[in-house]
């Protein structure tokens, strides 16, 4: 198979295989273009043509689930970490623990055939309430009271189930609340979370942008849209940050107005200052 012949689909089946057991490993585009006998460039794109994603990010699935798996056999977190391939704790939670390949049949769905557990709790900017599906949380917003946030949750999941937390059998998402709300409320730095990002692909290439900022960076929308290599997409880097169902742990507070101006903000502009004061306050008493 060499050129531009039509590509071979039981070889990169074969090769999907090779990287997925191969989830803990470092692997080169050489490698693997050498695998199916084409160049590093026309063997990632036809390798993404046919299974919607680039090597690496199917890689990253890989070795996600093989973390979940470990985590659900009862391994030891820190083991699981590094037992998945996982260098650190932060790639674990800044590169992995989001859907990569969501079509867009699944993203209208509205969750059918999934459970989801959710918890409503009182924070320092008001009620919040966090829902979590078995690969990480998938929505996390502040409102008025619980039940308005509880009809927001059925609007955006209408066909999935949805069970009310009960600690015996949710103690995950107890300690994932409990670390978010010592991150509001007493500064501690942002928890690790596992998320289940539901969105486009451009939607999902902003959220993965900003869960690479550092507490108490700021960024202007031109500069997200920038950063994403898609500079003149800066409404649609905005848009992207207001349809974003999951408050802080997807911190899209940090995005600014080019002058500076705090500009929307999903769930109220008082929060997302407090928000902000709160970092640079942790920002600067570190320094």
């Amino acid at each position: 198979m060499t050129g531009q012949s039509e590509p071979n689909l039981e070889k990169f089946i074969a090769l999907a295989r090779f990287v997925a057991d191969r989830a803990d490993e470092p692997l080169r585009l050489e490698t693997l273009a050498a695998r199916v006998h084409l160049s590093p460039s026309r063997m990632q794109r036809v390798f993404k043509s046919i299974f919607g994603v680039s090597p690496k990010k199917f890689q990253q699935a890989a070795r996600s689930d093989r973390f979940k798996q470990l985590l659900r056999d009862g391994a030891d977190i820190g083991e699981a970490i590094y037992a998945a391939g996982y260098s650190s704790t932060s790639r674990v939670y800044g590169q992995a623990m989001y859907n990569i390949g969501m079509t867009p049949k699944r993203y209208r769905a509205g969750g059918e055939g999934e459970s989801l557990t959710w918890a409503c709790r009182e924070s320092v900017l008001g009620p919040i309430l966090m829902a979590a599906t078995d690969r990480g949380v998938c929505f996390a917003q502040f409102g008025d009271d619980c039940e308005s946030l509880l009809q927001q949750l059925r609007q955006e999941f209408p066909r999935a189930e949805l069970q009310r937390y009960a600690h015996r059998t949710s103690s995950q998402l107890d300690r994932w609340i409990d670390a978010l709300n010592a991150h509001i409320q007493n500064g501690q730095p942002r928890p690790e979370v596992p998320l289940d990002l539901r969105g486009t692909a451009f939607q999902i290439k902003v959220w993965e942008f900003l869960l690479s900022l550092q507490d108490g960076d700021v960024i202007s929308y031109a500069e997200l849209a920038r950063a994403i290599d898609k500079p003149r997409a800066v409404r649609a880097a905005a848009s992207a940050c207001g349809a974003n169902r999951i408050a802080v742990l997807v911190p899209c507070h940090r995005i600014l107005r080019g002058d500076g101006g705090l500009g929307g903000y999903r769930w109220g502009l008082e929060r997302k200052r407090a928000l902000l004061d709160a970092e640079r306050a942790r920002k600067s008493s570190l320094r």
